[in-house]
């Protein structure tokens, strides 16, 4: 379909945008780094990870919060990291699955040669579709981490604890591309355990049965499945709120702006918010969606 020319719009212009600015927003190349501003995160010059942190969390200001979250506790337990800030580019995840070989490919040398000449070994990302791809599609050298395993570690180690105590009960989302593409289950589980005051209730499908949250393969910039009552984000939203829980925790900026919305949507704002797990690590005060 897209050798010939047959995609829908809204994908030729996800397309477009991905070629001409490096992101989906059409944001300034620029302004790439913003959201860790003041935050005293140093650019990458050697360290032993880089935090990459995707389009989303780079340009979405839910996916913004996160990305600031986990900035926030790997400073804080002493993680030897740095940011490419306004020379990240877009990792390709969903323009691979979408069927654009030849604008994955430039995006993934473009990405391998910045990690090549920048001496990266060891990535850290935000997103697990940024974990899916590049463990999957970029050279082997690269040792790739998602946040979460990186931050259960840092607990187990005694490196970093809770901020507080959250007296809730937690329901969590498998991402896709880090619970049946990645297998990773146990890691964001594991950290929300830690966390004291939280009981922790599972939706009826979860780990490698989750409920895909809709925003996957490119949907998230696309909106193939619009947003109607039997949209994915909004049936996955009414399963998390059948548990009981008054929060929603997620690993994952995409699956955070997609359910976000759903709950706007199904009106549970005053019952259900949702939030990164990172988000609940540093909770310190008033939770808020």
């Amino acid at each position: 379909m897209v050798n010939s020319g047959l995609v829908t719009p809204k994908v030729a212009r996800f397309f477009r945008n991905i070629e001409d600015y490096g992101n989906p927003y059409r944001e300034l190349r620029a302004n790439r780094g913003r959201w860790a501003e003041g935050m005293g995160i140093e650019p990458y010059n050697g360290q032993e990870f880089l935090f990459y942190v995707g389009c989303v969390g780079s340009f979405d200001e839910r996916g913004q919060r996160a990305a600031q979250a986990v900035g926030g506790l790997l400073l804080k337990a002493g993680v030897s990291f740095g940011i490419l800030g306004p020379a990240e580019e877009c990792d390709g995840n969903e323009i691979r699955i979408l069927g654009e070989s030849r604008i994955f490919e430039m995006l993934k040398d473009r990405n391998t040669a910045l990690f090549q000449n920048a001496g990266v070994k060891k990535i850290i990302t935000l997103s697990p579709h940024s974990y899916n791809v590049f463990r999957n599609e970029y050279p082997d050298s690269l040792e790739v981490f998602h946040y979460t395993q990186v931050l259960r570690d840092l607990i187990k180690g005694g490196k970093l604890k809770p901020a507080s105590k959250l007296n809730m009960k937690v329901t969590y989302h498998d991402p896709c591309f880090l619970g049946r593409h990645a297998e990773e289950y146990e890691a964001p589980r594991e950290i929300l355990k830690a966390i004291p005051g939280v009981e922790l209730v599972e939706m009826e499908r979860n780990r490698q049965n989750s409920f895909c949250c809709g925003g996957g393969s490119g949907n998230f910039y696309t909106d193939s499945f619009g947003g109607g009552g039997n949209s994915p984000s909004r049936i996955r939203v009414r399963e998390a709120d059948k548990t009981g829980a008054s929060i929603l925790a997620v690993a994952c900026p995409t699956c955070a702006v997609m359910l976000g919305e759903a709950i706007k949507d199904e009106e549970m704002e005053e019952r259900l918010i949702v939030k990164d797990i990172s988000e609940l690590l540093e909770f310190q005060g008033h939770l808020t969606n």
